[in-house]
């Protein structure tokens, strides 16, 4: 998929009667098709500008443009969704705490959209994802393509029901599924020793629960809960953004030991 991006930083003027900046347009940020015209309120961008090197501004009426070449995490969020996303925030502790990396096998179950799996894929050596939704592996599957990833697996399939899961030897799985207690056996069948099991749960009680089930042989690490929280930085502000949402799910560590 090649696309270029257009930045559009934000254009303010000092108006000496209020004795401030004032905003006249703001920040943007567009993902566009180097293939065609880029049409905006301020007025178009040819597409033989869009093919000039990454860096150089463009015009569109008064407004100024960064060309800039795309990189995984910009065509990441603008990935399809068909439901609520594990966010970044998230993903990245989930990727520390296991220690995911190139040569990782890893597995999820509640494809969603596809967005966790795609962005494991593109840090773990395969990714293997599952949904009892055709409707959403459909979606994950074109996704993926979107990325041009090529080692991840969508299957339509039931993690409550471990003797239809046939994969072994996983180094971590996660569980995004609104009863992950179901799935402990399917856990237990396709994680390696040593392997990590993530436990994803909007509600604490779910946490609880699904550690309570836990057998003997999967010890649980820990359970946390991920704030992250943005300010607003400039010469007039200094503050927390108020706008941030800060809970977003728990996270339950377990590990195989047998």
């Amino acid at each position: 998929m090649t696309k270029k991006i257009l930045l559009k930083l934000p254009r303010t003027t000092y108006v000496a009667e209020v004795n401030r900046e004032i905003t006249l347009s703001e920040f943007e940020k567009h993902l566009v098709d180097p293939d065609k015209d880029f049409h905006s309120k301020y007025g178009i961008i040819s597409k033989k500008d869009l093919a000039k090197k990454a860096g150089t501004v463009l015009k569109a009426g008064k407004e100024e443009f960064y060309l800039l070449e795309p990189c995984f995490i910009d065509l990441y969020k603008t990935l399809k969704r068909s439901a609520q996303i594990i966010n970044l925030k998230d993903i990245g502790v989930i990727i520390s705490h296991t220690g995911i990396h190139r040569e990782s096998i890893v597995m999820d179950a509640g494809t969603g959209s596809g967005a966790f799996a795609c962005f494991i894929a593109a840090v773990a050596k395969h990714m293997v994802s599952y949904d009892v939704d055709l409707e959403r592996t459909t979606l994950a599957q074109k996704n993926a393509r979107d990325l041009g990833l090529m080692n991840v697996e969508f299957k339509k399939g039931d993690v409550y029901k471990a003797e239809t899961i046939k994969e072994q030897d996983i180094d971590v799985l996660l569980l995004d599924v609104p009863e992950a207690w179901q799935a402990l056996k399917t856990a237990e069948k396709v994680l390696k020793v040593g392997g990590f099991l993530v436990i994803y749960t909007p509600q604490i009680h779910q946490a609880q629960k699904a550690v309570v089930a836990l057998p003997k042989n999967m010890l649980h690490e820990r359970t946390i809960e991920v704030m992250e929280r943005e300010w607003l930085v400039d010469e007039m502000r200094l503050r927390p953004n108020s706008g941030d949402m800060m809970h977003t799910a728990f996270l339950t560590f377990v590990r195989k030991l047998s």
